[in-house]
Formats: structure tokens, C-alpha cells, sequence
């Protein structure tokens, strides 16, 4: 008998429109199930996903994707999608090198629209979409899926003001944290389910047309009664945001229940105009451990992997040890308070932790503020989040030479996240701004020493490190300091590096004569970090620079006024990601052991 006798023939949008109403329930059982049975094995995003799956089955059902564009916000939650899609066999290599990804991907599909891994982008690019349908004859719909927590970044709002209400857009409201509705009571709750039917609907659209049929006064008659309904409504309820908005607002209803949603949905693509769905789910729907713990569920790891403390965790341990002695040090994070390790630091220290939301602008300016009001600011961010404020750091922070203290997570390769989450911009963008000063530490020592070191800073201040276990083992033979070697006296060859790359360096040192390994735990002012290597070498010395990093603009520009014709640089170049799979990730982005000893040859002739 088979497991999922219904979910396995479908293998395309079309497949899902041919089953009655009556069989989507089970299909949506079927999905949670696979996903459960799948995602606990591979890792991945399960929470949110299995928050949505009656949701996109619903959707599915009612639009015609891809003639009708599904734009899943961050894409972390549009794993039914991809089930529904005909890429079920693919996930067994969710979210590995060259396997599915755990995002939505234009390259991966002909049904996803528009690539997505950071919060709050859907609506402008719906916008966007849905701009180019009308200017090129296209009747379709646009249909957005976007969760409660979203809307904590401000581009989201920024986007509904812009938003031409006459498009067919269609923002799927998910709730399923935070209540942004005011309704609440047995009251309200009876009204959504009476809104949430599809006789309510086929009641509403016959009493309109029969009202503004009526001769000479119709119209009239039914903007008067429209505008009486929306008064008595404000004075029930509240004014609704999203219909002063201008938007058509349907809901809420159980996101988790197939039958109200197809009748919502129905009703949103008959009005033809911009509207928004409120649907409310339940984050780990279906897994009681998901339902009871849906942070720890939100992403997990593939089965049998190995747990470590990574740098994150140290960090925040470490900012919470100083804080006990330092009354003005204050940590801020924009919805990431477990990703970077401060949830310690929040439950001992409420007064002085500050969750922004996703908001990585205002977090920045305002550390500016606090740092400007004689606090200690330290906001940790993953490195790709922290792309979205390089205006802020730069206006903000640096030229008013603020001592913001930015604790960089996540930087270097993220090889299940994939493009959007690699951290391999963020050196090349700190250090062109002046005053920054970027540390780097490989182990958690360093790391320490660094976060001290920069809670007396009188500048800005970048510490950098990566999602990675603690390095220490490796460096027992390197000396002490901002410039780090493993020998003494000087060598014929020379790898310079930063970060966990220093573990490459080493395995490719074996195996190259006369080398050894400078490692680099603070990065500007590049000059005198420049000065401090040359003490270790000598004009006939060959140096490669390794970097985990962009190689435009990256930290190899230390080597631009030393030895130019006798040096070389191995970093990531031209590309955001690579669909190879060697088993080493370093060298998916040639960047790895036998890179480096390749560019020793060619150096030295050989």
C-alpha cells in the first residue's frame, strides 16, 4: 500500500486542480507527512513549513501557477510548493551542494518567479510583476505569501504605500506569531467564520448587483450603505490598516483548513484588484514537538550531524560576561535572537537587549543613537544581513565616528543556505570605510579577546567570525597577536588567511616546501597590518593569500605595495554561488587545499 497515494501523482500544478475539494485535505496530510518523514532526515525549515501546507495546497488548487506568479517572502516556507511543482524526488538533496535548494530559485523552476532568502522583498517585487503584466497585455494574477514577521521590515510598508490598488495582487497574510489583528472574542470570531464561507460570498456579490441595479438611484444607494458598513465596522473593530490602505481585506480565517482558504482565494481572484488574505496557521503543524517549540523547529540540522558550540554562541556568552562589570554595553538584534547567540543575554539583561524585528537599517542607526546617547552598542547580524545597511554604517556610524560595535555572524560560505546567506561581501565592504576597524578571530579565545578589545573602542568596530566550531586545537603552534605565524625566522613560502580558512592553509602548508602560515585576527587599517607581515617575510619570499571572501576588494589588497610580481591571490571570484560538489566546499569556490598549492607552483616555476 502506498504511503502517499494521491500526493505521488501529482507532478504538476495542473494535477492538483484535477482533484475535488473533498480530496484536498488528505493531499494536505500527505504533504505535512512527507515533509516530516523528509526534512527530519535532510534538515531544513520545518516550522513555517508545516505552518503552510493547506495554505499553498489551496493556492494551488484555485491559481494557475505559473501563468499566475507565487512569490513565497524570505522562500524559507515554500517547501509544499516545491512538492506540488514536481520536485518530490528531489528531496532527499534539500539544501545540499547541487540538490534542491531551501529557498525559492529562478534557476531551479519554471514556477518560481522570483528568488527570495532575506525578509520582506515580496511585495515590491509583486509590485514590480504584476506592473509588467499590465504593461504587456498579461491577465494574471500575482499572489503574495507573507508571514506576520515580515512586516517588521519596513520595506513591506514601503511597498504598500506604492502599491497600485487596481492590480490583481494578492498578499496572503500569514499569521502565525505575532496578532496584528485587533479582533478578538467569541464575537469576532463567529464573523470570520461567516466571511470565511462561500455563501456569505455568493450572498454579498447578489445583494451588490441588485442594489446597484436598481434605476437611477442604484449606485448611489450602494456607495451610501458601503460607507455606513465601513463606519459601523471602524467603530466595532478599529480602523483596518491594510484597508486604508486601499487594499480589499478578506479574513481572517483558519489557515489550516483547506475549505475556507479555496473559498477566500476564490473570492480574491474574482475581485480582480489588489486585496489581502488574513489567514491565521500554527507553526509546526501536525509534529507536536514543531507545535510546542517552533524556534527550536525553525531550522534544523540533517539527521546524525554532529552539534558544536559555534562562534555565535561564544559571542554571546562573552558579551554577557562583560556586561555583568560594563552597565553600558547593550546588545540588539533584528529577529535573530537564538541565530546569534544572545538569547542568554536577553533573559539576563532584558533592559539592555533590544530585538528590532527585521530591520537592519533602523538596527544600525539606532546603535547609532544609543552609541551617540553614551551606551555600548553591539549588534550582532548574520554578514548577508548586513548588506541591507551599508548606508547606514557608512552616514550614520562612521563619518560621525560612532563607536557602533557590529558582531559579524555567519561570514564566509553557507553551503546549505546557498547564495543568498554567504558572508562573502562584508570584508570588502567594511574595509573600504574609513575609521572600521574589522577584527577576525579563528578561535574563541581570540574571539573574547576581540569583543573586550572592542567594547573600549572609540571607533567603529567589525568583529567577524563564522558558523564554525571553536579552532583552537589547530592553532596551538601559532604565536600571539593581531599577526599570527607558525613559525619563526622567515620562508621561502608564505600563506596569509583570515577565519576558519586558516584550517585549508594548514592542510596545504603539508604539502608545500618551506611554508608556513600567517594568520590574521585583525584586518585594518590594512597598512599597518601590511607592516606587520612584512617583519616575516623577505623580497624573495612567495605569498598567497588565502581568503574566504570576494576577491575584488577583499582583505588581499594588504598585498597590493608588497611583492606584487612574486604573490598571488586565492579568493572567491566572479561568481555568488557554484552548483559543484566535490565534498569540500573550499574547493566548490577554488579556494581549496590543492588551489592553493597550484598557485605555489606557477609562482615558483614548477
Amino acid at each position: 500500500m502506498k504511503k502517499y497515494p494521491i500526493l505521488e501523482k501529482i507532478n504538476t500544478p495542473d494535477d492538483v486542480k484535477c482533484l475535488s475539494r473533498d480530496d484536498l485535505p488528505a493531499l494536505a496530510a500527505e504533504a505535512r507527512s512527507f515533509l516530516i518523514d523528509n526534512v527530519l532526515k535532510t534538515g531544513g525549515h520545518l516550522a513555517s513549513n508545516l505552518g503552510t501546507v493547506e495554505l499553498t495546497v489551496a493556492l494551488h488548487y484555485v491559481f494557475s501557477c505559473p501563468a499566475d506568479h507565487f512569490i513565497f517572502d524570505v522562500g524559507h516556507q515554500a517547501y509544499t510548493h516545491k512538492l506540488l511543482t514536481g520536485r518530490r524526488k528531489m528531496f532527499s538533496t534539500l539544501r545540499s551542494r547541487g540538490g534542491l535548494s531551501g529557498f525559492t530559485k529562478r534557476s531551479e523552476s519554471v514556477y518560481d518567479c522570483f528568488g527570495a532568502g532575506h525578509s520582506s522583498t515580496s511585495v515590491s517585487a509583486a509590485s514590480g510583476i504584476a506592473e509588467a503584466d499590465r504593461l504587456s497585455g498579461n491577465q494574471a494574477h500575482t499572489v503574495v505569501v507573507l508571514g506576520d514577521g515580515s512586516f517588521t521590515g519596513g520595506m513591506v510598508h514601503e511597498a504598500l504605500n506604492n502599491l497600485d490598488v487596481s492590480l490583481p495582487v494578492i498578499i496572503v497574510l500569514n499569521e502565525n506569531e505575532m496578532s496584528i489583528s485587533k479582533n478578538i472574542g467569541r464575537f469576532a470570531k463567529n464573523i470570520a467564520k461567516i466571511r470565511s464561507s462561500r455563501k456569505y460570498y455568493r450572498v454579498k456579490r447578489g445583494t451588490a448587483y441588485f442594489i446597484s441595479s436598481i434605476p437611477l438611484v442604484g449606485r448611489h444607494l450602494f456607495n451610501f450603505i458601503k460607507k455606513i458598513k465601513q463606519k459601523f465596522k471602524d467603530r466595532m473593530y478599529g480602523s483596518n490598516y491594510f484597508e486604508d490602505m486601499g487594499l480589499y481585506y478578506l479574513g481572517p480565517c483558519d489557515g489550516n483548513d483547506t475549505e475556507s482558504l479555496v473559498n477566500l482565494f476564490e473570492e480574491a481572484k474574482q475581485y480582480g484588484r489588489a486585496c489581502l488574505v488574513h489567514v491565521k496557521t500554527k507553526k509546526g503543524c501536525g509534529l507536536p514537538e514543531a507545535e510546542n517549540n517552533p524556534e527550536k523547529f525553525h531550522s534544523i540540522r540533517p539527521e546524525g550531524s554532529p552539534e558544536f558550540e559555534n562562534f555565535g554562541s561564544r559571542a554571546g556568552k562573552t558579551l554577557c560576561a562583560l556586561a555583568e562589570e560594563d552597565k553600558k554595553i547593550c546588545a540588539v538584534t533584528a529577529a535573530m535572537t537564538d541565530g546569534t547567540g544572545l538569547r542568554g543575554f536577553s533573559e539576563k539583561y532584558p533592559e539592555r537587549f533590544f530585538d528590532v524585528g527585521i530591520a537592519e537599517e533602523h538596527a544600525l542607526t539606532f546603535c547609532a543613537g544609543l552609541a551617540a546617547g553614551g551606551m555600548k552598542p553591539f549588534f550582532a547580524v548574520y554578514s548577508s544581513f548586513l548588506q541591507r545597511g551599508v548606508d547606514n554604517i557608512i552616514h550614520d556610524i562612521a563619518i560621525q565616528g560612532l563607536p557602533v560595535r557590529i558582531l559579524v555572524d555567519r561570514g564566509g560560505i553557507s553551503p546549505a543556505d546557498g547564495a543568498t546567506h554567504h558572508g562573502i561581501f562584508d570584508v570588502a565592504i567594511l574595509s573600504e570605510i574609513p575609521g572600521m576597524e574589522i577584527y577576525t578571530p579563528s578561535c574563541f579565545s581570540s574571539l573574547e579577546r576581540a569583543i573586550t578589545l572592542a567594547s573600549h573602542s572609540e571607533t567603529p568596530v567589525a568583529v567577524r567570525y563564522s558558523n564554525s566550531p571553536d579552532l583552537e586545537e589547530v592553532l596551538s603552534g601559532f604565536s600571539d597577536g593581531p599577526v599570527r605565524s607558525d613559525f619563526s625566522g622567515t620562508r621561502g613560502n608564505v600563506i596569509v588567511t583570515y577565519g576558519r580558512a586558516v584550517a585549508v592553509a594548514l592542510e596545504a602548508e603539508k604539502e608545500i616546501p618551506d611554508c608556513g602560515t600567517v594568520l590574521l585576527e585583525k584586518l585594518t587599517p590594512y597598512r599597518q597590518t601590511a607592516q606587520l607581515i612584512s617583519r616575516l617575510v623577505t623580497p624573495e619570499t612567495v605569498l598567497v593569500f588565502l581568503e574566504e571572501g570576494v576577491k575584488n576588494g577583499g582583505a588581499s589588497m594588504i598585498l597590493d605595495s608588497m611583492l606584487e610580481n612574486r604573490s598571488r591571490i586565492v579568493a572567491i571570484d566572479g561568481v555568488f554561488d557554484t552548483d559543484a560538489n566535490t565534498g569540500d566546499v573550499f574547493s566548490d569556490f577554488n579556494i581549496g587545499k590543492n588551489d592553493i598549492i597550484i598557485a605555489f607552483r606557477e609562482l615558483n616555476g614548477n
